[in-house]
């Protein structure tokens, strides 16, 4: 019985000595689920759903039906998922509102793998700034397939003159979960650094998402600022 755990290995009590990035995934599940089934402690039930849809994303990526085939899950809990999940995004979101200059390449991270991990198919981003670097919009560019979205310059220049912004940071989606950039998307990037040079619109970065996982093209030396 979870109740005669040690207080510390308890998710809820160990999230208020240690802190949420202390826990496991089954454990913050857990704490979402509140209670078990017959059988089956909350902690246990939480580790079999993971087994079965594979990762915390695929449960968020599960739709109603195929949610509430498992059990111990219901259409409350469908909907309260979403909402947490929207709450996420929502504040990730105001963290990035319009007029805040972009000071932590991880707040921007955490921004765009909110608005992408989840997506099934590529969807091609921009975040266009002003010249301090204060956010001024982020725009859904180019959707795609399961592993490729065709991707026009032209139309990424005419949003950037559109927004009047004086640098961009391009961001993708791997729904495939591996984060490293293909030659395709070092071949875009360089097409894009190029196209918004002539309009003297800085590239400071291309992101790549894949599940919890980021590419930076700028941490990685390549970027020409």
């Amino acid at each position: 019985m979870l109740k005669d755990w040690p207080a510390d290995e308890k998710p809820r009590e160990k999230l208020l000595q240690h802190g949420a990035q202390s826990l496991s995934d089954a454990e913050l599940l857990a704490i979402f689920l509140r209670t078990g089934v017959k059988g089956c402690h909350v902690v246990d039930l939480s580790r079999k759903l993971l087994k079965s849809f594979g990762s915390i994303s695929k449960i968020y990526q599960a739709d109603l039906a195929s949610f509430c085939q498992h059990h111990g899950l219901g259409v409350a809990k469908y909907v309260q998922l979403q909402a947490c999940l929207e709450m996420s995004k929502r504040y990730l979101a105001e963290q990035m509102d319009m007029g805040q200059a972009l000071t932590s390449s991880a707040m921007t991270q955490n921004f765009l793998t909110a608005e992408l991990r989840h997506e099934t198919r590529e969807v091609f981003a921009v975040l266009f700034l002003n010249t301090q670097h204060q956010v001024i919009k982020f725009e859904r560019l180019f959707h795609g397939t399961i592993n490729a979205a065709a991707v026009y310059p032209r139309i990424v220049v005419e949003f950037a003159i559109k927004y009047q912004a004086g640098a961009v940071i391009l961001a993708h989606n791997h729904p495939s979960g591996i984060a490293e950039p293909s030659i395709a998307d070092n071949q875009i990037t360089t097409r894009l650094e190029q196209a918004l040079a002539l309009i003297d619109v800085k590239v400071l970065d291309h992101i790549i998402v894949a599940g919890c996982y980021c590419y930076s093209y700028a941490e990685h030396g390549r970027i020409s600022l």
